[in-house]
């Protein structure tokens, strides 16, 4: 069932999530909704803050960035380290630790439709997580796939890719903020808007 995703000013977006315990009801079920609201909304991403759920759980995707850009005969696999991609299913991670320098990406947001803007991350990012049947896991990810990972896990944290922007930037960007919480933006999604 595809879900709608919440918009920019909803307090859950800013919310620590918590655990999930194995065993809790109907996390397939979730997860499959999560898979298809991620790719009905054209996402490589989706937390579960943004289906208004306060659980540390998140699905990515970077494969499709390859494919589309295979079909665009582009040299990403040159480029980025984590060609083809990975999909993935993130059940209570953590960051274990951040290597390299920071590199920049113009990012998006399903939460924040319509507003893009360069964001400097870590190169590569070590994770412990759980998938969908709690086995754990450590791995270490890069590229694309590190960054989508980073980004997914901010949303767990209660942090947006906004909050790396200058002051400047941020403020250049209230209007259009603003009117994402109003619902004052169109979008091919379903959406909810806490100010609408």
């Amino acid at each position: 069932m595809i879900l709608p995703i919440v918009a920019y000013g909803n307090p859950i977006l800013r919310k620590e999530a918590k655990d999930i315990e194995a065993g809790h009801p109907d996390l397939q079920k979730l997860v499959e909704d999560m898979w298809e609201t991620m790719y009905a909304s054209n996402g490589v991403g989706l937390a579960a803050p943004q289906i208004n759920k306060d659980f540390r759980l998140f699905v990515m995707d970077s494969a499709q960035i390859f494919a589309n850009k295979n079909d665009e005969d582009d040299d990403e696999e040159e480029t980025y380290p984590d060609a083809p991609g990975i999909k993935q299913v993130f059940i209570n991670p953590h960051v274990v630790e951040l290597h390299g320098d920071d590199w920049v990406y113009n990012e998006g947001c399903l939460s924040i439709p319509k507003i893009r803007e360069n964001v400097y991350r870590a190169e590569e990012v070590t994770i412990e997580w759980q998938d969908e049947n709690f086995q754990k896991h450590q791995n270490t990810f890069s590229g694309i796939s590190g960054r989508i990972i980073l980004h997914e896990y901010d949303h767990i944290e209660g942090k947006l890719f906004i909050d790396y922007l200058s002051p400047l930037k941020r403020k250049l960007l209230k209007r259009k903020l603003d009117d994402i919480s109003k619902g004052a933006v169109k979008v091919d999604y379903k959406m909810i808007f806490p100010k609408k």
